[in-house]
């Protein structure tokens, strides 16, 4: 049986391999992100750091990292994120951990972007996994009537509210066939103020699959 959480530091440790004294590093958020954040602290280097969420900064924290305030922060040297899916071409849906719009944010201010993630997030098509999609509370039942052109059935989150004090949407059965139309669809709705999906921002991926980590890179082979 495949151990998926070792997979995922297995991800994690060759991911942080890449980062260096003196960097700015962008550290995501969700369960991936965790074992990257610790295996970051265990090289003990030279670094700063900014977080895609406050549950990444106090984890960041208490292992000894120095977290700025991404807020007056313009450029970051290298992000490191977890996914829900990548396919072969580094496109990816992003958000189960909610944080997807900060994630982008600071994923588009990277000079490089890397996902990690085990062999189970690996994806053909990714219209087969929700899609998050963040709404400002205000225009709720607007944009869930306006979602319903692209999904068919959407889930409000429980009780739930980003760091950003919206709420999350997960969009279920959605056409992957045109993600770029798709993206801009949902960025054109008054109300949505960021989504999962991931087009342009990623350069790069380790994926570890029993026990093997396999590095993707935008436009070359995999090593």
């Amino acid at each position: 049986m495949i151990d998926r959480d070792a997979d995922k530091r297995l991800a994690a440790v060759a991911a942080v391999r890449e980062v260096c004294d003196d960097m700015l590093v962008g550290l995501g958020t969700g369960s991936t992100a965790t074992h990257a954040i610790a295996a970051l602290a265990e090289r003990r280097l030279r670094i700063e750091t900014v977080a895609t969420s406050h549950a990444s900064a106090k984890l960041a924290e208490s292992l000894g990292l120095r977290v700025r305030d991404f807020a007056e922060v313009s450029r970051v040297d290298l992000a490191i994120d977890g996914a829900d899916a990548i396919d072969a071409e580094l496109y990816a849906v992003k958000g189960a951990g909610g944080a997807m719009l900060r994630e982008k944010v600071v994923a588009d201010a990277a000079d490089r972007m890397i996902v990690i993630a085990d062999g189970s997030k690996r994806a053909q098509r990714l219209g087969g996994t929700p899609l998050p999609v963040e709404i400002l509370p205000f225009a709720k039942s607007y944009v869930v009537a306006r979602l319903a052109h692209f999904f068919d059935r959407t889930a409000e989150r429980p009780n739930y509210r980003t760091d950003n004090g919206n709420i999350v949407v997960d969009g279920h059965g959605w056409d992957d066939t045109a993600l770029q139309t798709l993206a801009d669809s949902l960025v054109a709705i008054p109300g949505v103020v960021g989504h999962g999906l991931f087009l342009r921002e990623i350069d790069a991926a380790y994926i570890a699959d029993g026990g093997i980590v396999t590095r993707l890179e935008r436009g070359r082979n995999p090593r």
